[in-house]
């Protein structure tokens, strides 16, 4: 499967109700498969103002846990729906469009704090500085 475009990243938010994109919006046609990032269940299915949105809430992911959400999709499974890693749990709406072509609106929330949402896919980089003549070892 390859990976999506991204259209517009995550922007945090400098207050709670400042500006800031609280998601990352990636290029995707009508009726693309949403999956499940990770085992869970289904926290929200229906409407928010114009549009249908499905919220996940995963196990395991400390307290309060992490909740993505998805939005515009059409739910294939209704509220309270346990899911694993990969389940088809939506579809791509057609209609309403934020973005100027079609794209999936992504978000990742612990509590009332947004976060980069591509923390579920991306590895952070590590780079490990050289030892310089003279300095020990660390002990591991």
């Amino acid at each position: 499967m390859p990976r999506p475009r991204i259209l517009r990243g995550w922007l945090p938010p400098s207050s709670p109700y400042g500006p800031g994109h609280r998601g990352v919006d990636l290029a995707a046609p009508p009726k693309t498969p949403v999956r499940a990032p990770g085992p869970g269940r289904i926290f929200f299915a229906g409407r928010i103002a114009d549009r249908s949105v499905l919220s996940l809430v995963l196990d395991g992911t400390g307290e309060p846990p992490l909740r993505v959400t998805y939005e515009p999709v059409d739910a294939l499974l209704p509220t309270g729906t346990r899911v694993t890693a990969g389940t088809p749990v939506a579809t791509l709406s057609a209609a309403p469009r934020h973005c100027r072509e079609s794209c999936l609106h992504w978000g990742l929330r612990r509590g009332r704090e947004y976060l980069n949402p591509l923390a579920l896919v991306q590895l952070p980089r590590i780079r490990l500085l050289p030892l310089t003549r003279g300095d020990p070892p660390t002990p591991s």
